[in-house]
């Protein structure tokens, strides 16, 4: 009688351990999922939130804006090309900057006050 309930014994921790496996299984993949999906919230949708008012900044300048580029230097754009501004850094100063080098506008009166 012994034999026959010690092979019984391990035959229902098998079926029990069955049971939970398949619960298991679904939580290993909710968990790459949920993953994915903070990823997506936390990293990938702000960057391209930030790439995308970039651009429409870059494609909003004109002549006149006063503008910080990507080293930190402080101007006022007096020509605007198709892949390339021209910048015044100071009197009689200019240089030319790529148009996706510029990092920021800034308000009117922020250059005049620097000199």
């Amino acid at each position: 009688m012994e034999s026959i309930l010690n092979l019984l014994i391990p035959t229902a921790s098998a079926q029990a351990a069955g049971g939970a496996g398949g619960e298991m299984g679904l939580l290993n993949l909710l968990f790459p999922i949920i993953l994915i999906g903070a990823f997506y919230f936390l990293l990938i949708r702000p960057q391209t939130k930030r790439a995308k008012e970039h651009k429409q900044m870059v494609d909003a300048l004109k002549k006149g804006d006063e503008i910080v580029s990507g080293g930190g230097m402080l101007g006022r754009i007096t020509e605007v090309g198709e892949n390339f501004v021209q910048v015044e850094l100071a009197e009689n100063i200019q240089i030319k900057l790529q148009k996706q080098a510029i990092s920021s506008l800034m308000p009117k009166g922020t250059y005049k006050g620097s000199l």
